[in-house]
């Protein structure tokens, strides 16, 4: 008569779905290299991997901003550096001007320094997906509008922007604003009306008049230059943090891999001992549950 142990019988289920439950587990982690697919496989680890996570955020919103504030202060660049070329013309034209005598040499150069106008005019109203750029958080409207006479040549310069610009946040605890200040901006308005001045005195032959307008059409030359020097700066500073928020994402990706992935290698070594204590579970309790009262009594 065969008389099985209903405790052991319990225990032993109990045994092999533990065990088999660590080797669908094990199995999965050498499927996937991952040893956390639930949170409660390592609590603290994924609090951590959470922090992790929120950082990352954080550091891919840096990296945009700077990407943003990047591109605002190349398109400035670009613009001022071709204002400060027609500043270097305009120099050029003040210095002919004061040795020509021809009426058709003074015109032609009216003619061209009126073009110049036209062309740092459109320049300092520079946009950027939409955004004036050289008139500081107030971007929805051209920084610069001119009068103009009845032929509609230009007679007046006037800067309606604000006084700064917005700041973007490109590092924890760092903040950079990539626009042109409204000092600098209204140089940029005095040199186009330098400029409207020019191209009258040209237009009218007076030497005198041109003279005098050269000690600040260099001036605001200098203005240029000085700027764009400004910008060139910020431009080294946001190339720095550029790198220093891509290296800083790699290094927390590192951490979450080194917090999530799996050891293979002591995956698989456990896997084995775990299918090895499964299978000697099973034999052992074959051969207890076979024993019955006869073989006690034999």
């Amino acid at each position: 008569m065969r008389i099985p142990n209903n405790l052991f019988s319990e225990r032993l289920t109990s045994q092999l779905q533990s065990l088999s439950s660590k080797q669908s587990k094990l199995q999965e982690q050498a499927a996937t290299g991952q040893r956390i697919t639930n949170p409660s496989d390592d609590p603290q680890a994924v609090t951590r991997v959470l922090q992790i996570q929120s950082e990352k955020q954080q550091v891919s919103q840096f990296h945009r901003n700077n990407q943003h504030a990047t591109q605002i202060s190349e398109v400035s660049f670009s613009a001022l550096d071709q204002i400060k070329n027609v500043a270097v013309r305009s120099s050029e034209l003040a210095t002919l001007g004061n040795g020509i005598t021809s009426p058709q040499a003074f015109q032609s150069y009216a003619a061209e320094a009126d073009q110049q106008l036209e062309q740092a005019l459109q320049l300092s109203n520079a946009r950027s997906n939409g955004d004036y750029l050289l008139g500081g958080t107030k971007t929805d409207a051209p920084p610069f509008s001119a009068t103009r006479d009845a032929a509609g040549k230009i007679t007046a310069i006037s800067y309606n922007g604000a006084a700064a610009g917005a700041e973007f946040k490109i590092a924890e605890g760092g903040t950079i604003s990539p626009f042109t200040t409204g000092t600098e901006n209204q140089q940029v308005a005095d040199f186009l009306n330098q400029l409207v001045s020019l191209r009258d005195g040209l237009q009218s032959a007076n030497p005198a008049t041109i003279q005098a307008l050269r000690p600040n059409i260099e001036s605001s030359e200098d203005h240029l230059l000085n700027t764009l020097s400004g910008i060139g700066a910020k431009q080294t500073r946001l190339a720095a943090e550029s790198t220093q928020n891509e290296a800083r994402f790699s290094d927390l990706e590192k951490e979450v891999a080194t917090t999530t992935d799996a050891d293979l290698s002591q995956v698989v070594v456990k896997l084995t001992q775990a299918q090895t204590a499964y299978q000697a579970a099973l034999q052992s309790g074959a051969q207890i549950l076979n024993t019955s009262l006869l073989d006690y009594l034999r």
